[in-house]
């Protein structure tokens, strides 16, 4: 059996099939399919060279990075990162063709990676993305109904490298990921360049969508967990019991980063010195490809 090759992994859980897509294919965004989140397949997406996303149907021509998918009111949503912009595509399935009407990135006139979207509870929108300014360091913004613009006036800063471990090199707070949980607000976040074996998974929380942000003491959450280095890039989603997971990647071995290889683990919530504190099982699963 084969590891699933993909780095920067989301999970969408759609009808009873679960759809897996990160970086990995030179011209757009490849889409694996799964029925058990243990055994993968690739899947024959909608776009040119079975792509969900394909370069021709949206942005740039390279570094196509980071995708994750949304079903909103009957729609697919594809926040990615092409040509260190970031970008929304929309598909009517999740197999794609991911496509913008308007081939532009979200912020023009910068260079950004790494956006991911939340909807808090009250319907508004945000979107946290990382900005190249001190390094890497997480903003957000809030967006439009449309999904596709970002609102004048409300982008400012969450986190950035300010904690010791996330110091090895380079500065790099990047590749969040934020949910509710009993009213709190927890935000995913790696830390070290990927190409590190210190590569690894810290949290943050807050009472607000726009922060300000806390993160935790004991971070990291997530870093060398069993044999794996070079671990980050998460986000979160539920099975079909309903239980919260985490993808990630990690390092092809120790001493190969590339390919990097897509894991999966369980998240707790744990109350403790009043507050629900988030924990990541270091017991990870290893998906496959069928053969």
């Amino acid at each position: 059996m084969v590891n699933v090759p993909l780095a920067d992994p989301f999970i969408l859980l759609h009808d009873g099939t679960y759809y897996a897509y990160g970086t990995k294919a030179e011209n757009g965004i490849a889409v694996f399919e799964s029925d058990d989140l243990q055994t993968w397949r690739k899947a024959s997406g909608r776009a040119a060279e079975g792509l969900a996303l394909h370069k021709d149907d949206v942005y740039g021509d390279r570094w196509f990075w980071a995708p994750e998918v949304y079903c909103i009111d009957g729609a697919f949503y594809m926040f990615f990162s092409a040509q260190s912009h970031i970008c929304v595509a929309v598909s009517d399935s999740p197999l794609g063709p991911f496509v913008q009407k308007e081939r532009k990135p979200m912020i023009e006139g910068e260079k950004c990676i790494d956006n991911t979207l939340f909807i808090d509870d009250d319907g508004r929108k945000y979107m946290y993305f990382d900005r190249f300014n001190d390094g890497l360091n997480i903003w957000v913004c809030e967006l439009e109904n449309d999904l596709l613009r970002i609102k004048p006036g409300t982008m400012q800063k969450c986190i950035h490298v300010s904690q010791e471990w996330e110091t090895v090199w380079p500065r790099v707070n990047e590749g969040c990921f934020v949910i509710k949980h009993n009213g709190i607000y927890y935000m995913t976040y790696s830390a070290n360049s990927y190409e590190s074996p210190n590569y690894g998974v810290g949290c943050a929380t807050a009472d607000s969508p726009a922060g300000p942000w806390t993160k935790y003491d004991h971070n990291p959450l997530l870093q060398f967990p069993g044999d794996l280095v070079g671990v980050g890039h998460s986000a979160m989603f539920k099975d079909k019991t309903g239980r919260l997971r985490i993808v990630f990647h990690a390092h092809n071995s120790k001493e190969k980063i590339h390919p990097r290889n897509m894991f999966i683990s369980n998240v707790m919530f744990r109350y403790r010195d009043g507050a629900y504190m988030m924990e990541i099982d270091k017991n990870y699963m290893v998906p496959q490809m069928a053969k």
